[in-house]
């Protein structure tokens, strides 16, 4: 595997007259685009420096100083095949659909170079994979969230996966989920049509907010049980996390989500639970079940389902 850093040319600023006399990490968030981690990081790494002496994150400057500064060039790890097993729910020469288990990453990022379905897939296929998402995301059209289950695609080649990426973009791709939530819905359907974007109090999470893109999801209830329900959730568009914060945002977190589950009726003690009659709960209860497509070199219509994963059928048990 590469190097994750190498460094590039330096470059430099003069300290402004309204930041005469403060700290020079206070500077840096002032004058760069950086998030304060990635700036201490420099200045831990010995990315920043100034004429003449050493500086530290509390040194003071004076108005007119020079302040030099590395920013890092990222270096794309390797990414390595591994013969990890998949479940292939369809595939030809152009795509595949595979049953993404529970607690598997799409694709490689920071703390997640190996093990990822991206490792598997290369194993699997080699080559032939479209390249439109660049190296970490060979064939990676759409994804799922490392604790959601089932079906996801994958593209073989560059035709495939633009009119699979059409597609998810004009919402003719049939994508439903079940889920359990809890609370009992006392409606049999619901739509939510609710707008999501980054929470601007956590950056880790998404919210609804007046200004973030459209989402809509159909909710349709398939069975009730005490404090809890089954619902069946059905896309009309494919944002970040759009099925966990929806339901959230109305009062029916998904069980076991560890994000989302402190917004529903339960409060912290929701967000806590981590069992429920005896079956651990390892993150949000969340299974995408059916894929529905046309296929984009036969112009034939697709649809695969897959199974529901032994954790949730046990979970249907218990309940």
């Amino acid at each position: 595997m590469g190097s994750e850093m190498s460094t590039s040319a330096g470059n430099s600023f003069l300290v402004p007259e309204e930041l005469d006399g403060e700290r020079l990490d206070k500077v840096l968030a002032a004058v760069l685009p950086q998030s304060r981690s990635y700036l201490q990081k420099l200045l831990k790494e010995d990315h920043v420096f100034c004429t003449g002496r050493k500086v530290k994150a509390g040194t003071r400057v004076r108005e007119g100083e020079e302040i030099f500064f590395d920013i890092p060039e990222k270096v794309v790890p390797d990414i390595l095949p591994e013969d990890i097993p998949l479940d292939i729910l369809y595939e030809d020469d152009d795509l595949m659909v595979i049953n993404k288990p529970k607690g598997m990453v799409v694709h490689p990022a920071p703390g997640h170079y190996t093990g990822t379905l991206v490792n598997a897939v290369l194993f699997h296929c080699g080559q032939n994979l479209s390249g439109i998402n660049g190296v970490l995301r060979p064939g990676i059209v759409h994804r799922i969230d490392k604790d959601t289950t089932g079906s996801l695609l994958v593209c073989k080649n560059d035709l495939a996966h633009r009119s699979l990426a059409q597609q998810l973009k004009d919402h003719s791709i049939r994508r439903e989920y079940r889920a359990i939530c809890r609370g009992v819905l006392k409606q049999d359907e619901m739509f939510i049509d609710k707008p999501i974007g980054r929470d601007p109090s956590d950056r880790l999470k998404m919210a609804v907010v007046p200004d973030g893109r459209s989402a809509q999801t159909n909710v349709r209830v398939i069975r009730r049980f005490p404090a809890y329900t089954e619902v069946r959730c059905i896309l009309n568009t494919g944002r970040t996390h759009q099925i966990r914060v929806h339901m959230a945002s109305v009062g029916y977190p998904l069980l076991g989500d560890p994000l989302y589950g402190i917004s529903g009726r339960g409060g912290q003690r929701a967000a806590k639970e981590q069992t429920v009659k005896g079956q651990v709960l390892e993150g949000q209860c969340l299974h995408a079940e059916i894929l529905g497509f046309t296929h984009p070199r036969t112009g034939e219509y697709i649809e695969t389902t897959a199974p529901l994963p032994e954790y949730y059928q046990k979970l249907l048990d218990v309940l």
